[in-house]
């Protein structure tokens, strides 16, 4: 597997969260987990046994989470694409921060200043929360300064066809509503070939910084990919708050995603896994929930892989022992 050279990791916080969260601090009374339903897996390929293995191995690796998950996959080169519950809407959190890049790119035609280069490395490699909100507000009419008003994302989403994603207007990109769907929608637009939303250039510029990513933020929709495959990832997490104005399942929830493409050596596919009801059981450490999330996008990714790739050696991705520290804190987020 295809890597960039590791860079630092000490900055981790690639979910946009309300503030410092600390793997020893026990949680309060909060929702718990509740055995989740899972939705009907819906696979095609010009391999028939394929798309039914695929179904059978994604649902029985769904049953065994109590994790609320949607998918969405596709494989090029067997013409292969799967989803589940893919329409629903999720808090975005760091995975937000590729419609950011890709609209950065559409409304300056791939050609970047040398700040704006330097902002969307930090933004996707070192997933800089700072980075990511001085971007979105470049691309938002600040009329409102305190509710900047992200016209220029939606006019890539637009453009892009990315109907069902609802950006945050106020000011919390954390929180815009993303799913499945417009994500892998995203992936096959870096991946691709069509010029008319974005040119070689610029697709080329965005897979190499999903290419460099930390070398602990390449955990999720990677694991098991094959080991000569170069991927391309980007990854995010954040915990709802306990405060009133939550509504009452989000409250101390975390809503953990993944979204990771195979490129080069023959490869070309793009998986997006969406999660919450990611919940810590009252007492527990609060990273529980985190975790919790990874493994459940990291069981189907790995069923997924096994499924396509059955000769493949697969990547066995690591992950930091705590999600975030205070310095990747985004007071954007408030909840």
């Amino acid at each position: 597997m295809r890597w960039a050279s590791a860079l630092s990791a000490a900055a981790i916080g690639a979910g946009a969260v309300a503030g410092p969260v600390a793997a020893a601090t026990p949680s309060v009374a909060a929702p718990q987990r509740a055995k989740a339903v899972t939705s009907k897996v819906e696979c095609t390929s010009s391999d028939h046994k394929l798309a039914k293995k695929l179904a059978a191995d994604i649902t029985e690796a769904l049953a065994s989470r109590e994790s609320m998950a949607s998918l969405s996959f596709f494989d090029r080169p067997t013409g292969t694409s799967c989803t589940s519950d893919a329409a629903k809407k999720y808090d975005g959190a760091s995975v937000t921060k590729t419609v950011i890049l890709g609209a950065l790119l559409y409304q300056k035609g791939g050609t970047l200043t040398e700040a704006e280069d330097a902002l969307a490395r930090k933004m996707i490699i070192d997933s800089d929360n700072t980075a990511a909100t001085t971007l979105w507000k470049q691309l938002s009419d600040l009329k409102d300064p305190k509710k900047p008003d992200p016209v220029k994302i939606q006019e890539f989403l637009d453009k892009a066809g990315m109907g069902s994603t609802v950006l945050d207007k106020e000011g919390s990109w954390g929180l815009t509503q993303v799913t499945a769907n417009d994500q892998a929608r995203l992936l096959r637009l870096f991946t691709g070939a069509d010029d008319s939303v974005l040119g070689s250039r610029s697709r080329s510029y965005a897979l190499e910084l999903m290419n460099q990513v930390q070398s602990l933020q390449r955990w999720g929709a990677t694991a098991g990919a094959p080991l000569d495959s170069v991927v391309h990832v980007k990854n995010g997490w954040l915990q709802r708050s306990q405060n009133p104005d939550v509504d009452s399942f989000d409250r101390g929830d975390w809503k953990v995603n993944s979204m990771a493409a195979l490129t080069e050596n023959g490869y070309g596919s793009g998986l997006v896994v969406l999660t919450e009801n990611n919940r810590v059981p009252e007492g527990h450490p609060t990273n529980e929930g985190w975790d919790y999330g990874i493994e459940t996008i990291e069981t189907v990714s790995r069923a997924i892989y096994r499924d396509v790739y059955p000769d493949a050696e697969g990547y066995h991705p690591s992950r930091p022992t705590s999600p975030t520290n205070p310095s990747a804190a985004e007071p954007g987020v408030a909840h």
